[in-house]
């Protein structure tokens, strides 16, 4: 069908899809961190060590990367927009169960069940985006589910965070979860119906596992996989155990060290910035130059200095966040051919990094002293940097 026919801006059903992709950002990601401000509370409640709390995180986005594919594999024959909406209604109905956990077990066998359903929109709402939307107006559009989905990781730790002074973990979960369904309820009422999609007659599984091969053995994906794969764990590590710093060595209350969350806000700055310096520079020196910042922003992240400490995340938070935005749309410039299963692998290396390094740097947190788990941080991102340099490199060379 022709562009014409696709959703228009100013259109009721433009303005309906753009409701909807935000409040589906705002559900499925408010939703996949809704425990990661809660960590140290659930350390003391449920006695358990911090490592273990950590894994509310990460069995939700392991769970979600495992299961991102094969999500994306079934839109091709049951639709993108069904999938999103059972995705949403889906995760965001287990997070209600989760407060109901007695057991450390529960909870974590519950949060891998949340990732896994969560799975289904990364894997399908940009594609239900470009085949609905007029190609004029899908930038935008796109724009906005992402700032959903930033802004839905942030509600995900600050509304638990907040609910914390005046009632349990339990309430607090409850409470993201209520907010999250509302969210997820209201994507099924504004959601267009889908008109441009073709199913699939059969989905070939050994076609897929094809595709997936040949980016395999593509250098220069290898290294955008690492990068994701490295960079949200080293991520997530650091954000997972710097509310136990920010409690136990400056004396913040619960509520007060989950405000550092906020400089997430610092992501959105930056992926519009990289943006602009990509045009310039080239994707291969923005990747470099923003490893580079997190790999500064770790160590100065070791003072013992509150606002130190704090100007540390700062730079590596919106250094991360433009490193991922440009390596993100890299990915989908490198194939010929099966952009969507390359553009796929690099989520699913994204979030095994979350779930993978976030739970092992566990060990490292609780064996070591802050500054020398910043060491070990720093280790993974010096070779962070070194896969970056390499791609800067290959980019220059074909160039030429």
């Amino acid at each position: 069908m022709s562009d014409e026919k696709r959703i228009r801006k100013g259109t009721v059903e433009f303005r309906r899809a753009q409701l909807a992709m935000l409040a589906v950002g705002l559900a499925i990601f408010n939703s996949l961190y809704a425990t990661q401000a809660l960590l140290p509370t659930l350390t003391d409640e449920l006695r358990i060590p911090p490592p273990t709390a950590a894994l509310t995180v990460s069995a939700a986005t392991g769970a979600l990367a495992l299961f991102v594919v094969p999500f994306s594999i079934l839109s091709e024959k049951y639709g993108r927009g069904r999938i999103i909406i059972i995705s949403a209604l889906a995760a965001t109905l287990i997070g209600l169960v989760l407060p109901l956990a007695q057991t450390p077990g529960q909870l974590i066998a519950l949060r891998a069940l949340q990732g896994a359903m969560i799975a289904g929109t990364p894997a399908t709402a940009m594609a239900w985006l470009s085949e609905e939307l007029d190609e004029r107006d899908l930038a935008g559009a796109m724009g906005l589910y992402i700032s959903g989905t930033s802004i839905g990781g942030l509600t995900g730790r600050l509304i638990p965070a907040a609910t914390l002074e005046f009632a349990s973990w339990r309430w607090a979960l409850f409470a993201t979860a209520a907010f999250a369904l509302a969210l997820a309820v209201a994507v099924t009422l504004l959601l267009p119906k889908q008109r441009h999609f073709t199913p699939k007659e059969s989905i070939r599984l050994s076609n897929e596992f094809r595709a997936v091969a040949r980016h395999l053995r593509n250098p220069p994906l290898l290294g955008l996989y690492a990068t994701a794969f490295v960079g949200m764990g080293v991520f997530v590590s650091l954000y997972n155990y710097f509310g136990y710093r920010a409690i136990d060595h400056f004396g913040l209350p619960p509520a007060l060290a989950g405000l550092v969350f906020v400089m997430y806000l610092s992501g959105t700055w930056s992926s519009a910035r990289a943006g602009t310096y990509v045009s310039r520079f080239g994707r291969g020196r923005v990747v470099l130059a923003s490893a580079t910042l997190m790999l500064v922003g770790v160590l100065v992240t070791a003072s013992p200095n509150l606002w130190v400490a704090l100007a540390g995340m700062l730079v590596f938070t919106a250094s991360f966040f433009a490193m991922h935005s440009t390596a993100s749309g890299w990915v989908g410039h490198i194939p010929d051919r099966d952009r969507a299963e390359a553009s796929s692998l690099y989520v699913f290396c994204y979030y095994m990094g979350s779930s993978i390094l976030g739970a092992a740097t566990g060990s490292a947190f609780e064996a070591l002293p802050w500054s020398g788990f910043m060491v070990a941080l720093a280790g993974l991102l010096a070779l962070l940097v070194a896969v970056a340099a390499a791609l800067a490199v290959a980019e220059k060379h074909r160039k030429r």
